[in-house]
């Protein structure tokens, strides 16, 4: 097909919008460690996480068999709203860089939270709302998921409380204000409200926070509080489910046209959106139908997956978290305040850590500056302010274009655009102004997060 009649936006219809969430964990043939109960160091069963999590939500989080599960119409039906999400080729960023790689992305912005997190939120609230409860807790890092709870909780009618991490709730007034316009409740984290939350300021004076910390005291509240549950924006294997409609929705888009990625990209923090956006890629390649190389970009600030070990870990920092087999920087590492606030989990989804450590995707980290300057060649040519999230994402993008501008090759590029960057102004003027920093950890920095991950037989690092 020439490449004049492929358009700039590639639209599905309302009718396009998945009627089924794809469960990637079936075609895995090592499927990911399941959770560990601290205490005992079994696996946790599904009565075990009820306390903490919706009943329905426990199901698809202990589901490693079924491979699709239907969306509920009442979510489908908000869906509308925002999806399909188009996926873009970028024809001006192209040019500029003067390569022969056709580059795509897909784009999550287009709702009021800026980014893809209003997928699993809608979700989540749903589920809840079904179960009769009154409220959900929860954390946010740079605000998107807060965001996106805050609206579906509004939606739903259901309380909402957050715990933002204290570093972006300064940095990000106008993403909390949002929140609030949603009618949740925002408190920074760690704060004094929480036992965990105090503890964990007698442990680390005048820390900024991280998104284990906010972990901490949203569960602590929770299980605190009658007709209150826990939900999370990332990492957990149901949110990955949830955002696999980005995945689908890009594959079909594509297959319209015939175009088959070389490579895929994906921002890393937790896994949201990496995990959503290569699920029906990864899924052909676990299968032998197909392969793609798929490239996992973090923070050299928070390098879960370059510099991490493979082992159970905390996903909190107040340790009060079920035990997870992860790529972590140990649960009490705590991350620089770079502006990429959703970047900034010691630890990795459980489903892509196993499939990082089986070898099926890379990952690699960038330094701050150069994700910016990515960001604003990007916001030049394509007309679109990335979030600092994102941009990790373009600046592999980039990078692998430059490559095969050098070799000659026309390599087809994929890359995830979760949100936007307009609540993320004072990053932006940090980088414009030169008062940016590329704040790498040392080997003893991280020594120090390593040394408080449980020790037991099996759990070498």
């Amino acid at each position: 097909m020439s490449e004049k009649t492929i358009p700039s936006k590639i639209y599905l219809s309302e009718d396009e919008i998945p009627k089924q969430w794809y469960n990637l964990r079936a075609d895995m043939k090592n499927k990911p460690a399941p959770l560990l109960n601290p205490g005992t160091l079994q696996p946790l069963k599904a009565e075990e996480l009820t306390p903490i999590f919706c009943d329905e939500l426990v199901a698809q989080e202990l589901d490693d068999n079924t491979a699709y599960i239907d969306i509920p119409e009442e979510i489908r039906e908000y869906y509308k709203t925002f999806r399909p999400s188009p996926t873009m080729r970028a024809y001006n960023l192209e040019k500029a860089l003067g390569t022969p790689a056709k580059i795509y992305y897909k784009f999550e912005g287009n709702n009021t939270s800026g980014s893809h997190k209003l997928n699993s939120a809608l979700a989540q609230a749903y589920y809840a709302k079904k179960q009769g409860l009154k409220g959900v807790t929860t954390e946010t890092g740079a605000g998107q998921w807060g965001t996106a709870l805050s609206m579906a909780c509004s939606y739903f009618d259901l309380d909402c409380k957050v715990y933002m991490v204290k570093v972006s709730y300064e940095q990000k007034p106008f993403r909390r204000e949002v929140m609030r316009t949603y009618g949740a409740s925002v408190t920074p984290s760690p704060s004094m409200d929480t036992e965990v939350g105090r503890k964990i300021l007698e442990n680390h004076p005048g820390t900024n926070g991280s998104l284990g910390c906010a972990i901490s005291e949203a569960v602590e509240v929770a299980t605190k509080n009658e007709g209150y549950r826990y939900v999370l924006g990332s990492v957990l294997n149901q949110v990955l489910l949830h955002q696999s409609v980005i995945g689908i929705e890009a594959k079909a888009a594509l297959d319209k046209y015939g175009v088959k990625p070389d490579i895929i990209i994906g921002c890393a923090g937790g896994g949201s959106n990496l995990g959503g956006l290569i699920a029906p890629f990864m899924g052909e390649k676990l299968r032998g139908e197909a392969d793609y190389r798929i490239i996992a970009v973090e923070p050299a600030s928070c390098p879960s997956f370059t510099r991490g070990k493979f082992a159970y870990d905390f996903c909190d920092t107040g340790m009060i978290c079920p035990l997870a087999k992860m790529y972590t920087l140990g649960s009490n590492f705590m991350p620089s305040p770079n502006h990429a606030g959703g970047l900034r989990f010691h630890g990795m989804s459980t489903v892509l850590s196993q499939l990082y450590h089986d070898g099926y995707m890379e990952a690699r980290a960038v330094e701050q500056t150069s994700v910016f300057e990515a960001a604003e060649k990007f916001a030049r040519t394509e007309g679109i302010l990335p979030a600092p999230e994102s941009s990790h994402a373009i600046r592999a993008a980039i990078d692998e274009a430059l490559k095969c501008k050098e070799t000659g090759e026309e390599k087809t590029i994929l890359f995830g655009l979760t949100g936007t960057g307009y609540f993320d102004m004072y990053a932006y003027e940090a980088y414009h102004d030169g008062t940016m920093t590329d704040y790498i950890p040392t080997d003893d920095d991280l020594a120090k997060g390593f040394a408080g991950i449980p020790k037991f037989p099996g759990n070498d690092i």
